[in-house]
């Protein structure tokens, strides 16, 4: 498909969009003690109300299945499954590789400019439900590319929801192209290749995918293009990979942000360097539960993290498969971990300093979210 198939695809989406409203995910429900229900009512009321930013989300990873199963109709593919209800009893991983394996056939049913643009422009929208004011998303094109549909295509799709929805909701983004790291570092090199006439649309480049095996000094070379074409960039390490990981990932890719990085806790030296030079960790807590990297939430070290110092902040992932947005992260991880006022504002507050907006943009986040937490409200 030629751009100008997709922008045209893009355009007659546009005109019936506003007669779909995604459906929001339900909060996750824990029973409490009645002692403390005042309390962790008026903290879920603030973890609601105030402004948020998210810099962790697969665009790919946010396909709902009742959307999965829209597209696939309109797009003639069919689906191994029955219904979205079939395809929800399907999410039961074993590890990463076993959740990439259903992430990908999900993806398979994206062909079209407007399929993408419906699936970014619903995220969008509930993203905005839950404030979250600017968000950076990753992209696959290779997920596409290997399939016949045009790099133009995903990204004019993508691109254009975004457009629309700061245009809507106010809701600002940015666009990180991933490369996947089970393929060959060459075929990263090709995808890049591909994207460097996109650079006003293209804030990064990240590495993402299967990481047990793929260390990140395989793509050292493609990395070394990216920055020297003025690309920024980040990479998944130390989810389920070892904390060398996370290393290579600093010292030779020179990244910005780790995504994820819960594993550094292994090696106090990397803990106190990540700590040192405030490299952002975009944590993702109802995922590291879903792929087992932690038994439950209350076992999850993102308060551990916290506590040392290090830049942390709450992420969604790729919340159709993991059952919940970044609101839901929230509030799980508060309620699980007991995260306090102190705990949310700093958590909130990492990551408009950890994005990539301008610092005069970053400066007017957290005066809004300063506000948010000064507002009085009933318990």
């Amino acid at each position: 498909m030629q751009v100008s198939e997709a922008n045209s695809d893009v355009d007659e989406t546009r005109r019936t969009s506003d007669a779909r409203h995604p459906r929001v995910a339900r909060p996750v429900v824990h029973r409490r003690r009645p002692d403390v229900v005042s309390a962790l009512t008026a903290l879920e009321r603030l973890i609601r109300r105030i402004p948020k930013a998210e810099l962790h989300i697969h665009i790919e990873g946010s396909l709902e299945p009742e959307l999965m199963f829209e597209i696939a109709e309109r797009n003639g593919v069919r689906l191994p499954f029955a219904s979205a209800a079939d395809v929800r009893r399907a999410y039961e991983f074993r590890d990463l590789r076993s959740f990439l394996d259903i992430y990908y056939a999900g993806a398979a049913v994206l062909h079209r400019a407007r399929d993408f643009y419906d699936l970014t422009l619903a995220y969008l929208a509930r993203a905005h439900g839950q404030r979250v004011r600017h968000a950076e998303i990753f992209f696959d094109p290779q997920t596409h590319t290997a399939r016949g549909v045009a790099f133009e295509t995903v990204l004019e799709g993508i691109h254009s929801a975004t457009r629309d929805a700061e245009r809507r909701w106010g809701i600002s983004s940015g666009l990180i192209l991933c490369f996947l790291r089970h393929l060959p570092a060459g075929a990263a090199m090709e995808t890049f290749g591909r994207a460097l006439g996109y650079r006003d649309r293209i804030v990064a480049v990240g590495l993402d995918s299967s990481e047990v095996g793929h260390p990140p000094a395989d793509f050292k070379d493609v990395f070394d293009r990216a920055r020297a074409e003025g690309f920024l960039a980040v990479a998944h390490a130390g989810e389920e990979g070892p904390p060398e990981y996370i290393r290579q990932a600093l010292h030779l890719l020179k990244v910005a942000r780790i995504d994820h990085g819960v594993r550094c806790e292994e090696d106090p030296d990397l803990v106190a360097e990540l700590a040192t030079a405030r490299i952002p960790l975009t944590v993702c807590p109802l995922s590291n539960v879903k792929l087992r990297v932690f038994p439950s939430l209350r076992e999850h070290n993102l308060k551990r993290l916290l506590d040392l110092g290090l830049r942390v902040t709450i992420n969604s992932d790729d919340p159709a498969y993991f059952g919940g947005y970044l609101l839901e992260n929230f509030l799980g991880a508060q309620q699980a971990l007991g995260l306090g006022r102190a705990d949310i504002y700093r958590l909130a507050r990492n990551a408009f300093e950890a994005s990539f907006l301008a610092p005069t943009v970053t400066r007017r986040f957290v005066e809004e979210l300063d506000a948010a937490m000064a507002e009085k409200t009933e318990s």
